[in-house]
């Protein structure tokens, strides 16, 4: 990943991103410095939060990251995994619902959500709900694509 361009942001842009995380995930953000790093050849731009690669914008949407999101714990949007799917999940693939042990309600088809293991709740994956959080536990089936996991490019991307 190559970085296109880097630029601090402006007090409206740290609001904006402060209030929809706040909104979409529970989160509070309390940083000094929110710094943009446009990557070329990626779906995804950064945020650095006080220089750690802690947001990432999708779609036009801002989200935290993996790193972001263990950081600071969110409290919605959350699908929580057992300890059979950890390893699968941490090397990218997308999340079955024999693996799931509980979603958020507040989980909608087409949301990103963050994909936690159970025993600790650290966050494994970034991805995006294929169906709503009450109908995620069964039997069969694909219910998170995975965009973003633990190891991956934007995981190990240094600035």
């Amino acid at each position: 990943m190559q970085v296109k361009s880097r630029h601090h942001l402006r007090s409206d842009e740290v609001r904006e991103i402060e209030d929809a995380l706040a909104t979409t995930l529970g989160v509070d953000l309390d940083a000094d410095t929110y710094e943009l790093v446009e990557l070329e050849d990626t779906k995804f731009d950064l945020v650095l939060v006080n220089g750690e690669q802690h947001v990432m914008y999708l779609d036009d949407e801002p989200f935290l990251t993996v790193e972001g999101a263990n950081a600071y714990p969110p409290e919605r949007r959350v699908v929580t995994v057992d300890a059979g799917a950890v390893s699968f999940v941490s090397d990218g693939a997308d999340v079955m619902r024999p693996g799931i042990v509980d979603a958020t309600e507040d989980v909608s088809a087409g949301d990103l959500v963050v994909v936690a293991e159970e025993s600790h709740g650290k966050v494994l994956a970034v991805g995006r709900a294929k169906t709503s959080g009450d109908d995620m536990v069964g039997d069969s089936g694909k219910v998170v694509e995975s965009l973003h996991h633990v190891g991956d490019d934007l995981y190990e991307f240094t600035v």
